[in-house]
C-alpha cells in the first residue's frame, strides 16, 4: 500500500511533465530541476502535517511550517511546470497566511490570528490579480492595434457626436 501511495502520484506528474514538454530534452538533471519542489518541499510540508495529525496531534505549532511549506512547494512546482514565476511570486506572501490559518482553525480560534491572516491573503490576492491581468494583457499584444482604433474612434465620437438642438 505504501510503494501505491508513493509511486502512483510520481507516475502522473510524470505524465505529465511528458505531456507538457513534448519535443524537449528528458534526463535525471531536467526532472530533478523540475520536479524539486515535489521531491524536497511538499514532502516536508505533508510531513508536518502528518506529525501533528497522526503522531503527536498536541503541537499545533507544527502546522505552521507544514502550512507554509505546502503552499511554497505548490506555489514552486506550478512556477517550474508552467514557467510563470512572475506571476505565481504572490503565492509566498500567502503561504504564511495558509500556515496562520491552520493554527487558527486547529489550535482554538485565537481571534487575534485573523488580522494578519486577513491582511496577507488580502495582499496576495491582490497581487495575484494584478499579476494575472498583467500577464494577459501582455500576452495579447496583437491586439493593441485594435485596441488603440477603437479608442480614437470612441473618442472622436464623444468630441464631434451629435449636437442636441438647444
Amino acid at each position: 500500500m505504501a510503494k501505491r501511495t508513493i509511486l502512483a502520484p510520481v507516475l502522473i506528474l510524470l505524465g505529465v511533465y511528458l505531456i507538457l514538454n513534448q519535443g524537449g530534452t528528458m534526463g535525471p538533471g531536467t526532472i530533478f530541476g523540475t520536479f524539486w519542489p515535489t521531491l524536497f518541499v511538499i514532502p516536508l510540508g505533508l510531513f508536518f502535517h502528518w506529525l501533528y495529525f497522526s503522531m503527536i496531534g498536541r503541537g499545533v505549532g507544527l502546522l505552521v511550517p507544514g502550512g507554509l511549506l505546502l503552499t511554497v512547494g505548490i506555489v514552486c512546482q506550478i512556477a517550474m511546470l508552467f514557467g510563470n514565476w512572475g506571476t505565481m511570486w504572490p503565492g509566498f506572501i500567502l503561504a504564511p497566511a495558509v500556515g496562520l490559518f491552520e493554527l487558527y482553525w486547529f489550535g482554538g480560534k485565537n481571534k487575534w490570528l485573523l488580522i494578519p491572516i486577513n491582511i496577507l491573503t488580502v495582499l496576495s490576492l491582490l497581487f495575484f490579480t494584478v499579476m494575472s491581468i498583467g500577464s494577459v494583457l501582455s500576452n495579447m499584444s496583437y491586439i493593441q492595434p485594435f485596441v488603440a482604433i477603437l479608442l480614437i474612434v470612441g473618442g472622436s465620437y464623444i468630441i464631434m457626436g451629435r449636437k442636441k438642438p438647444m
